[in-house]
């Protein structure tokens, strides 16, 4: 058994102080004072919360394990207080069917450390000309995504929605037109037409990354139109980025960082509730692809390791939401919107938490980092909120 003493949970929007006893993989008890025999970890002046969930993340196996792998995309994942991720499908091979699906979940069981559900392609080799096997794999994944490549072909796009939505399916949108690629209106002009598929199909449809204000205002409007089944997240760089900042290859990505009115406009989707998920789009690349011209260097920054104390550092802490509205952009709203196995903070859950030091700043180090990729912009600066401890399934999966 695992007892978690001292610690502070959330609860009703407070910190209230708490012990947690964990017998095997479960929740056994949480109470003011828990005194049993039991391996003790001492959580002193910590924030104890359910393992946060990531929907996007890119751990770059099978295919690129020299950018990251499962091994190690999994510890940084840990490290960073992730319990759950959702990794993209662009690989090699790409989970198009049973097949390269299996091949991935074989690798994810042999080295992964947290829990790993896959994504599948929504077309072959996301290539956006033939539709990839829903009616195999449908049973095995969650959600469907090309992400890091839009889909065009919109006959395609509205055959995988009907897919999805027989099978009860996500399809998970990196929205941008062939002819906008990167402009703001190449993201816009895609999500309001892929809107419209979405509401003509009632499919279950999430939008990646969003990052400018038109976006956020199409999927806004959707809801309020009743259409609950459309989602949206947020990355933490364009929460806390804009392309001022710009200082070399660790600061490019796509959607790219974008003015600050769009910024801006990203927060106030983050706290009105617009945006459903922060999610971190944690997207390796090795030394020498990123040392290239900026105009030459893939796109995409870690930030895995980032997430929770940015997020923590400049919204909650400030006041700018809530505790509560952290536990839901973090944990229980990907979880939801994803339908994916449920953890939190009551007995008789799966024992996935971590804890954050969220009295002390932290300087984000170079070396201290356990991706096998360093494309961050946010080395050397300092935040609240770094896990001490993650627990997945019961085990200890990171410990500093």
């Amino acid at each position: 058994m695992l007892l978690i003493k001292n610690g502070f949970i959330i609860s009703n929007n407070a910190l209230v102080k708490k012990d947690i006893l964990i017998k095997n993989d479960k929740i056994l008890k949480i109470e003011d004072e828990i005194n049993e025999e039991a391996e003790i970890i001492d959580a002193k002046g910590l924030l104890v919360m359910p393992g946060a969930v990531d929907v996007h993340v890119h751990f770059r196996e099978p295919g690129f394990t020299y950018k990251e792998n499962i091994s190690s995309g999994s510890k940084a994942a840990a490290k960073g207080g992730f319990t759950d991720v959702m990794t993209m499908p662009n690989l090699n091979p790409c989970p198009n069917d049973l097949k390269t699906w299996q091949e991935e979940q074989r690798l994810i069981v042999e080295n992964g450390v947290i829990n790993i559900y896959p994504y599948m392609t929504i077309s072959e080799d996301e290539l956006g000309e033939k539709i990839s096997d829903f009616d195999n794999l449908h049973n095995y994944c969650y959600a469907a995504s090309d992400d890091g490549h839009g889909v065009n072909n919109l006959v395609l796009l509205e055959e995988a929605c009907k897919l999805a939505l027989k099978y009860n399916m996500v399809i998970a949108s990196h929205a941008e037109t062939k002819e906008g690629r990167q402009l703001p209106c190449g993201e816009y002009d895609a999500v309001r037409r892929e809107i419209e598929i979405a509401k003509r199909v009632g499919c279950r449809y999430h939008f990646c990354h969003l990052s400018t204000k038109e976006s956020f205002e199409a999927v806004r409007q959707a809801k309020k139109e009743g259409y609950r089944n459309i989602t949206c997240e947020a990355a933490p760089h364009h929460l806390v980025l804009n392309s001022s900042m710009i200082k070399d290859a660790n600061w490019k990505m796509n959607p790219p960082l974008r003015g600050e009115d769009d910024r801006l406009e990203t927060v106030r989707a983050l706290v009105d509730g617009t945006v459903d998920v922060v999610a971190t789009d944690h997207a390796p690349h090795a030394v020498s692809e990123k040392s290239k011209p900026y105009s030459e260097c893939p796109n995409g920054i870690i930030g895995i390791e980032t997430s929770l104390p940015i997020i923590y550092t400049n919204f909650v802490k400030t006041g700018v939401i809530s505790l509560d509205r952290f536990l839901d952009l973090m944990v229980y709203n990907p979880i939801n919107v994803f339908s994916l196995p449920k953890h939190g903070m009551y007995v008789g859950s799966t024992a996935s938490l971590t804890a954050l030091d969220i009295k002390n700043l932290h300087t984000y180090l170079g070396r201290e980092i356990l991706s096998l990729s360093q494309n961050c912009p946010y080395i050397g600066e300092k935040y609240y909120g770094f896990p001490k401890f993650t627990i997945c399934n019961g085990k200890i999966v990171y410990h500093n």
